[in-house]
Order: structure tokens, then sequence, then C-alpha cells
């Protein structure tokens, strides 16, 4: 049973695979009015400032499924704080607490929005420059391109596809297979 004052957190990227806080049960969710998109700049965890990689957010329009994280009242604030400081560094997201669909019920999840004002959105651009991109960056959590394949890997496990991540990642596979064999690997 669930109450009003459950607190919920929406994951759709790498908080799906990696969401780094205890949490009493996850559910499959589907958000409307927002898709997931590759339009932030990465200058920290998946980039740097002279060579930035590319990240999910939420833009405006379509829809996104994702998972919804019920997490123990009593754990919010700390949960918020983890979630703020792991999302904020850059402040390239806006907080939110958007109404998200579970197959049953309608619930309030904390998530994170794409800032449209911020220097590091990107935007669309494209599954072109998008792959490019992806493909070369690297930053303190690791490769661009594991960010990816980490992303629609648990998007598969869960049930879903996202057309968009899956044109992408077609391309940064093509693109990995012209380097490797450029490179004589």
């Amino acid at each position: 049973m669930h109450g009003a004052d459950d607190f919920w957190v929406f994951g759709y990227g790498s908080l799906m695979w990696r969401p780094g806080f205890s949490y009493l049960e996850s559910r499959p969710a589907l958000l409307r009015g927002y898709h997931r998109s590759f339009c932030v700049y990465s200058h920290h965890y998946r980039g740097t400032p002279e060579h930035p990689g590319l990240v999910l957010g939420l833009a405006r329009g379509g829809a996104c499924r994702g998972i919804a994280f019920r997490v123990d009242v009593a754990d919010e604030q700390s949960v918020k704080s983890y979630l703020d400081e792991r999302e904020l560094v850059s402040y390239a997201y806006t907080p939110r607490t958007i109404a998200v669909s579970l197959r049953d019920i309608t619930v309030h999840c904390y998530t994170f929005v794409a800032n449209t004002r911020h220097d590091q959105y990107a935007g669309d651009l494209g599954v072109e420059r998008s792959a490019e991109i992806i493909m070369s960056a690297q930053g303190i959590a690791g490769l661009n391109r594991d960010y990816l394949i980490n992303t629609v890997r648990q998007l598969e496990k869960e049930g879903f596809s996202d057309k968009r991540l899956g044109e992408l990642l077609k391309r940064v596979e093509h693109l990995t297979g012209i380097i490797e064999a450029g490179s004589g690997i």
C-alpha cells in the first residue's frame, strides 16, 4: 500500500542502473510530457571542459519510460541531498517533482530536467554528431559510450525500447568498428 507521504525518485539514465541510494522498491514507470535525450554536455562524469561528453536529460515533449524508486520517508532528505550533489555538479539540470504513471497508480517523483538556459545544454545534436561526441569522450566516471551502453541495456532488461537511443548505439558501434579496423586491432 502506498501513501501520499511516500517519496519517489524517477530514473531515466544512470539512476536506472546505478541509483546509489537505498530504496524499498523499484517499479517500471512512464513520464508523459518529457522525453529522454542526450542533450546535456558533460564536463565532469563523462567528459571534461576541454573535451565534453554528452549525458541524458529530460527534454520537453513526448514520453519517457524509466524506473520509479520508492524510498523510505525517513531517508528522503539524505537521498535528495545525495542526488542533488550527484546531479547538480554544474546545475545543468533543474530538480523537479513530476507526476509519473506506474501500472496501477500515479506518483510524484523527484527527478532532473535539462536546464535549457544553461551553457552545458546541447539541445538535439542529431545522431551523427551525438555519436561522434559520445564515441570520443571520457570523464571521471569512465567512457561516455559506456554510459550509453549501460542505459540501453538497462532499458532492454526492463522490457523497454528507446528508438533514439537504439539508433545512437548502432552509430556508436559502427564508429567503434571503424576505429578498431583503422588501428589494426
